[in-house]
């Protein structure tokens, strides 16, 4: 019996690749997401309530696609917030004035503490879809999972061809109920899924998109290299002498 496939956590998620502001999807299929405001409607004058239901209105009326809504609600962190609070109180110096920012510092813990302070994102999902025929890849052959072949590069251009008209449209129109929206970029993508995939983790540790970001190599070898000394200066070449442009590896006689 051949060996049981133990499935990749990549295998478990819906997303190919995000490039370009825009979700790659292993289906085939692609979406951008637009950000927004939110409003609060119960402040509204009556006349500025029945002036943003009827803009509203006039949204889902001009919608010749399909749109998806979705509101993100999640524990706001602000560790962040406590921190810069203690640099400037510490940066301050009028005695009184820090004092009061200390005593700031410990309602705002004793509010999160006591209270579950949420903070909510708006999006506005715009997919773009095309058929495709599906077909069984060697791995799939056994696991009987369906894989679906394409072209991500085409893919990418004729999804951004299609979504940028939707884009404007949906921007638009919400520019006229109050509601600002931008679109969601590359870096704010990772960061999102990021989140909601590692939802504790996500609290304490941000994820790293730059290789700025690492402290130690990617990947680092299992032995020193033969040769290496540490903090070694190169040696100058001679006049007469050219640098040998052959890989290291040729040099090395076998025995």
């Amino acid at each position: 019996m051949p060996d049981k496939i133990i499935a990749t956590t990549q295998e478990h998620l819906d997303i190919e690749d995000i490039r370009n502001d825009i979700v790659v999807l292993k289906s085939g299929n692609a979406s951008i997401v637009l950000q927004t405001n939110a409003v609060n409607f119960d402040l509204l004058s009556e006349q500025e309530q029945d002036a943003m239901i009827f803009a509203y209105a006039g949204l889902l009326n001009s919608l010749s696609f399909p749109i998806q809504v979705i509101v993100r609600s999640k524990l706001m962190d602000i560790s962040s917030y406590i921190e810069k609070l203690e640099t400037v109180k510490k940066g301050q110096a009028n005695q009184r004035l820090a004092e009061e920012i200390g005593r700031y510092q410990e309602f705002v813990r004793e509010l999160i503490a006591k209270n579950n302070v949420l903070d909510k994102r708006f999006y506005i999902v715009i997919p773009y879809f095309e058929a495709r025929m599906s077909s069984l890849s060697p791995i799939g052959a056994l696991t009987g999972k369906k894989t679906v072949y394409f072209d991500k590069w085409q893919l990418l251009e004729k999804a951004k061809v299609a979504l940028q008209p939707k884009r404007d449209h949906i921007i638009k129109q919400l520019s006229r109920i109050g509601v600002k929206a931008k679109q969601v970029t590359t870096q704010e993508l990772v960061e999102l899924f990021y989140d909601i995939y590692n939802p504790t983790v996500a609290r304490e540790q941000k994820v790293a998109l730059k290789t700025s970001d690492y402290t130690t190599p990617v990947v680092e070898p299992a032995i020193e290299p033969a040769g290496v000394v540490e903090n070694a200066k190169p040696q100058p070449i001679p006049n007469n002498q050219t640098e040998n442009p052959r890989p290291a590896e040729e040099e090395t006689n076998l025995t």
